[in-house]
């Protein structure tokens, strides 16, 4: 895979915990119990999407300028992205989407639970 850093990079985000879905064999990044990003495994264990939420416009736009950002793999169309993992997508721009993709989930908790995540004294 050639964003190697996605782990350690989304891990680092306040509040973010992980944990591998067996059923579909995917590592799902998640705030509040929430995910706002997944890394969609193959048969071999090896990446084969990095999948991330983002606004409508924004993902249909992304899409139409790379041929390696597709519709949310196995997600819903409108709302998810996928991300070959050894793709042309540059790493400032995932990295972005990334940030894009935690905030939408961050910022549709109540207040009171975004405290709670801000506040939160978890280690990863």
């Amino acid at each position: 895979m050639r964003y190697t850093w996605v782990d350690e990079f989304l891990v680092s985000k306040k509040g973010v915990t992980k944990d591998l879905q067996k059923d579909w064999n995917w590592i799902r990044y998640q705030i509040g119990g929430k995910m706002f990003a997944a890394v969609c495994l193959d048969e071999n264990n090896e990446p084969y999407y990095i999948t991330l939420k983002l606004e409508p416009a924004e993902g249909d736009f992304l899409r139409s300028q790379f041929k390696d950002i597709i519709p949310g793999y196995y997600m819903n169309k409108v709302h998810w992205n996928s991300i070959k993992p050894d793709g042309e997508v540059p790493d400032d721009l995932l990295k972005d989407l990334l940030d894009k993709s935690y905030q939408l989930v961050f910022l549709g908790f109540s207040k009171k639970k975004q405290m709670e995540i801000i506040c939160s004294d978890k280690v990863n």
